[in-house]
């Protein structure tokens, strides 16, 4: 990149880069010898360091498949400066194992962090017949690679969800959006959990919430042992402690981590077998509208209620949710399901604000 006249900026940190000079791969060098490439470039180093570093500054390097036949190419079964990993030699039952951990999002099994960051290493260089393409966030990225790549040679190519971005989203006031993604990147103060009444967190948004944040489980099953969480009352858990510090690699080495995550106990329905009850769903969002300043509620991120396991339809829930929504005067966001994709008539201002 230097001889071609392309200015960079280094991204790794360089006290775990040190530690990599004393791990030696299989031939006896050390990984200082190699270009390391992931296999899931959405992984909590990205994560890292895009908290501290504007998403169009940062681009990632695809390369072919067939970098693998190299000579001296290695993969490992985890971040190779973890003394946890393993380094192995290429072969079909390694590459099929690091595919199907490294499509896993990393806080779905223990040592999700560092399994995730699986690598292909690569002994000197990669030659530039190798490289596929240039991902970037936004358009705006694309064009700026564009103009540094230099013509069509390499494919630049916009790939928002990569660097924890909605894959679409929807003004509808200047307050609030309608996104498509995942929620858990929102940025928001407060994330929105769906539950019922009974104290089970087995699925959706609600299992995520309870493998990451034990403390929210916790304080969510108090509640339903006391009978206190009902239809059309959410309750705040206010925590001091970061989404960041949990997602991203390293998280002692960030150095202003961002304020305590909150996290809003939306009850859709009673018991979790039920359908979701779209009347209590009102009644709750209501509520929210009314009192989201005495609570502290400084940004909002709330997925479509009821409309994944609780079976609702969200050309009706969408509605209810921007009318009460849009009341809010904070940064809100609402989440589309995941389940399934919403026909473009039914996200458009007039459908949702029944203009």
């Amino acid at each position: 990149m230097v001889a071609e006249g392309i200015p960079f900026e280094p991204i790794y940190d360089e006290e775990i880069v040190s530690n990599r000079k004393n791990i030696a791969a299989p031939n006896g060098e050390d990984l200082w010898s190699f270009a390391n490439f992931y296999f899931q470039p959405r992984n909590p180093m990205l994560y890292r360091v895009l908290l501290h570093r504007p998403r169009e500054d940062i681009a990632i390097l695809g390369v072919r498949r067939d970098i693998l036949g190299l000579s001296k190419v290695y993969v490992t079964d985890g971040n190779a400066a973890s003394s946890n990993s393993k380094i192995l030699p290429v072969n079909p039952k390694a590459i099929e194992q690091i595919a199907a951990q490294t499509d896993e999002v990393w806080w779905n099994y223990v040592d999700g962090k560092r399994r995730i960051m699986a690598e292909c290493l690569v002994a000197d260089e990669v030659p530039p017949e190798h490289l596929q393409a240039v991902y970037v966030p936004n358009h705006q990225g694309a064009e700026r690679a564009r103009t540094l790549v230099g013509g069509p040679i390499i494919p630049v190519i916009p790939q928002p969800e990569w660097f924890f971005l909605p894959s679409k989203e929807i003004r509808l006031t200047p307050t609030l959006s309608v996104r498509e993604g995942d929620m858990f990147f929102s940025g928001a103060q407060t994330l929105t959990i769906s539950v019922n009444c009974v104290g089970k967190m087995g699925k959706g948004l609600a299992s995520r919430a309870k493998y990451l944040f034990p403390d929210v489980y916790v304080y969510y099953d108090d509640l339903c042992r006391r009978r206190a969480l009902k239809l059309g009352k959410p309750y705040l858990y206010r925590r001091d402690i970061s989404l960041d510090l949990q997602l991203a690699d390293e998280p002692t080495r960030l150095p202003d981590a961002n304020a305590g995550t909150w996290f809003l106990l939306f009850p859709t329905k009673n018991h979790w077998r039920d359908r979701a009850d779209i009347h209590g769903i009102e009644k709750g969002l209501g509520l929210t509208a009314r009192d989201y300043r005495d609570m502290g509620i400084k940004s909002l991120a709330v997925p479509a209620l009821g409309c994944g396991l609780g079976a609702l339809d969200w050309k009706d829930v969408g509605p209810i949710l921007c009318k009460y929504l849009s009341r809010l005067e904070i940064p809100t966001w609402i989440y589309l399901p995941a389940e399934r994709r919403i026909s473009e008539e039914f996200l458009t201002p007039e459908y949702l604000l029944r203009r």
